[in-house]
């Protein structure tokens, strides 16, 4: 009998999904595992080094001097203010929406017209950030810029705003671009999960006499919850990630006060500057809070929902 199983195991083996799933574990302990050797570099003291290979195996280690360096920086208040707001404001005001569209393209019963608006609203997230921001430039132009020109029509304003020359303006017009731009694409996730809602609980609902608003929220979303909470918890861990392409897409020398954040500065001053050990340390740093910030958030929601990542 044993024999029999062992030989009914080979049988059904899947050496195609198989391969698959090791070309997806390659790849990852490739660009993801092996890099992880880099991280020496933040222990280090290799800026401005011509020879990194060479030199991180030759030069002595500076413990946490860079982490140091980075924390005392003048820059360090401004660059974690302007990425911890940005980070919050996307947390709070862009996470939501795509839930909110996901509960309302469920509420459209002609088939046609919620693959048209799907199509409409997926179709932003493959441009990218350069032709995207520079449509949203144009928008918020000066120089007869849509937005000013209807400003003006309405006589909200005297004359044209320069909005990406004011720093004020930088986080309303980050955040409504990524509105705009992800919203379809991250609403991805949450139709497939209504999608796998089984129908006996909607009868259910409908005979007890809920309305379509009611069903929504009373109905759907405690059902797609346990999606939500991962998604909300990686949301969370993330916070500190401000989005490179957008940010410096739209940043200029004339709101660098609320546009630099942890992504631009580390690019500037890394690339730009070569200063190897000390962005390397602020990036260990940033991945170091994202951790922490990951599992303190999924312990709270364990603990409250029952719901978490792991």
């Amino acid at each position: 009998m044993g024999k029999a199983k062992q030989k009914n195991r080979r049988r059904h083996f899947n050496w195609q999904v198989f391969l698959m799933a090791m070309a997806g574990v390659v790849y990852l302990f490739i660009f993801n595992y092996i890099p992880m050797f880099g991280i020496a570099i933040a222990f280090k003291d290799l800026d401005y080094s011509m020879n990194i290979m060479k030199d991180l195996m030759e030069k002595p280690w500076v413990g946490l001097d860079n982490f140091v360096k980075f924390v005392t920086d003048a820059q360090f208040e401004t660059v974690m203010t302007n990425t911890l707001l940005l980070g919050i404001l996307q947390l709070v005001i862009t996470f939501p929406i795509p839930i909110l569209f996901a509960l309302l393209l469920n509420e459209l019963r002609s088939s046609k017209l919620r693959k048209v608006i799907q199509t409409t609203t997926y179709f932003p997230y493959f441009i990218s950030w350069v032709v995207f921001a520079g449509i949203v430039q144009m928008f918020v132009s000066s120089d007869g810029g849509f937005i000013n020109e209807v400003l003006m029509a309405f006589k909200l304003i005297d004359k044209p705003v320069s909005f990406l020359s004011q720093p004020g303006y930088f986080y309303p017009i980050a955040i409504i671009a990524s509105v705009l731009k992800e919203t379809g694409w991250g609403s991805v996730v949450y139709v497939s999960a209504i999608a796998g809602v089984d129908q006996e609980i909607y009868e259910a609902a409908h005979i007890d006499g809920a309305n379509r608003f009611q069903t929504a929220f009373y109905v759907t979303l405690p059902c797609i919850m346990p999606t939500v909470m991962v998604m909300l918890l990686l949301a969370i861990s993330g916070i500190l990630n401000s989005g490179f392409d957008r940010v410096y897409m739209l940043q200029n020398p004339l709101n660098l006060a609320r546009s630099e954040v942890l992504d631009t500065y580390v690019y500037k001053v890394g690339i730009a500057s070569r200063r190897y050990s000390y962005t390397t340390a602020v990036g260990l740093f940033r991945s170091v809070v994202a951790v922490v910030l990951l599992g303190t958030s999924n312990f709270i929601a364990k603990k409250k929902t029952g719901n978490g990542i792991f």
